[in-house]
């Protein structure tokens, strides 16, 4: 404390006089450095390398999980042949050459309907009771062909075409590429008149009394005929050839066909 010229006193600590000390005053915002006030702003090639990684992961996941759910979808994407050996393309319904693709049935889903011949477990029971009730009717159904895997299939096309002089197309009207019939599906099945065995696997065929029957009787134990006259898939007209739709997992499977036909 300084006593001044005529007796004003003056505290050095504080000047103004209004009795507080300086420390004791808030600290301006000036005094806090600007590094510590704000985070530094992000450049603008930061950003857009992060937004385009999270991009690229996303993209990455959806793809992996297409290839797991749909494993032809690779193969679609980039307009590969889907058979080998067969330069032939999918159509934008996924049809080969108006086969749509089927998976091949495990083993362990299969059940005995003839000596040597298998289908479908939810399909054998049906079949067999639609046998019985049709030869108490005197009518002999005899099962031609039942659940072919892929590797057979593959014979039955390639071979039989080299043997014919066919073209893809040809061979593809009356037999499926494998990988795209319905026979390895296991719900498929070929079906004759034991009383005619020369209408085996032939159009004449619906001229037998077991075609009638099957006609008449065959919606009652879910079976349907697969390629009817003029059918939209452009597979020759197969009389003999029977599909099963009485599961969920059966109707899901055929629906492309159905929703085709209808």
């Amino acid at each position: 404390m300084i006593v001044a010229s005529g007796g004003s006193r003056v505290n050095l600590r504080n000047p103004s006089g209004s009795g507080r000390s300086s420390a004791a005053r808030p600290r301006a915002l000036d005094d806090i450095p600007v590094a510590r006030r704000t985070a530094p702003p992000a450049s603008r090639t930061n950003r857009w390398l992060l937004r385009l990684s999270i991009g690229s992961a996303s993209l990455l996941l959806c793809l992996g999980g297409l290839l797991l759910l749909r494993p032809r979808f690779l193969v679609e994407l980039l307009g590969l042949p889907p058979v080998s050996g067969l330069d032939a393309r999918m159509g934008p319904d996924g049809r080969l050459l108006g086969h749509f693709p089927y998976a091949e049935l495990a083993d362990s889903e299969l059940a005995s309907v003839a000596p040597g011949l298998a289908l479908h477990r939810d399909a054998a029971g049906p079949l067999l009771a639609m046998q019985r009730d049709a030869a108490q009717d005197g009518v002999r159904l005899v099962v031609l062909s039942a659940f072919r895997p892929v590797g057979l299939q593959k014979e039955l096309f390639f071979d039989v075409k080299a043997e014919r002089s066919q073209s893809a197309r040809e061979r593809a009207m009356v037999s499926a590429p494998p990988g795209f019939s319905e026979h390895s599906t296991g719900y498929a099945v070929d079906l004759g008149d034991g009383s005619e065995p020369a209408t085996n696997l032939a159009p004449s065929f619906d001229q037998t009394a077991a075609f009638a029957w099957l006609q008449a009787h065959g919606a009652r134990y879910h079976f349907t005929l697969s390629f009817p006259r003029d059918n939209p898939q452009g597979v020759s007209y197969e009389p003999w050839h029977w599909r099963f739709e009485g599961s969920a997992e059966a109707l899901k499977m055929f629906e492309p066909a159905q929703r085709l036909s209808r």
